[in-house]
């Protein structure tokens, strides 16, 4: 007998699946856009933030060459420390605000004081012998007025812009206030005497 063949199966054809549009994702609204939208205030504002970063930073670095300069190194490394935590606020605000070349103090001095409400003595009011407490004290004082300063800004007539970034500045300057408190707690306190000075250095004109 012969063999009957099967009829070759068709193959089964795949249903084709239905392609499902997919929305494509928004994109964020360009930078430039954001940044055009922002009063002219907005840029003032942030000229006179950088500055206050920048100048406490410049100060801090100051105190840190003027502690070494009496080997007076413990206190040297801490005014470092704050100097480099300044540098980095400075850094954040000329990458926000985009710009290719950092404002000129000449542009940032707007206040109404003679300085930056983050601004630290001068190096001459400094005593050589200070102690980190001291240190911290004086750093804790600065925190405190740029606080104050950024939420009295929150409190003014100024564009909304501003008031938002100043109140996050604000409380950014709190948090400083609160690290600063922490690390004083953990620094012994200046003993009585501790500016008397048995050998003290003397300078030859």
């Amino acid at each position: 007998m012969k063999s009957r063949k099967r009829p070759a199966r068709k193959a089964a054809r795949a249903t084709p699946k239905k392609r499902v549009l997919r929305q494509a994702p928004k994109r964020a609204a360009k930078t430039g856009r954001t940044k055009s939208a922002r009063s002219g205030a907005y840029a003032d504002f942030m000229v006179q933030a950088y500055a206050m970063e920048n100048d406490a930073r410049d100060r801090y670095t100051e105190f840190a060459d003027q502690m070494e300069v009496h080997n007076n190194r413990e206190v040297a490394q801490l005014f470092r420390k704050l100097a480099r935590i300044e540098g980095l606020h400075a850094e954040r605000i000329v990458k926000e605000m985009g710009w290719r070349k950092p404002p000129s103090a000449a542009e940032a001095w707007m206040w109404r004081q003679s300085e930056a409400p983050e601004s630290v003595p001068s190096s001459g009011e400094l005593h050589y012998l200070m102690q980190p407490y001291h240190a911290l004290e004086l750093a804790l004082q600065c925190e405190q007025r740029a606080a104050s300063f950024f939420t009295g800004i929150t409190r003014s007539t100024a564009p909304a812009d501003v008031k938002r970034i100043a109140k996050a500045m604000a409380a950014d300057e709190r948090d400083h206030v609160r690290l600063i408190q922490d690390w004083m707690r953990k620094v012994e306190k200046p003993h009585a005497g501790w500016d008397i000075d048995l050998d003290p250095p003397t300078y030859s004109e």
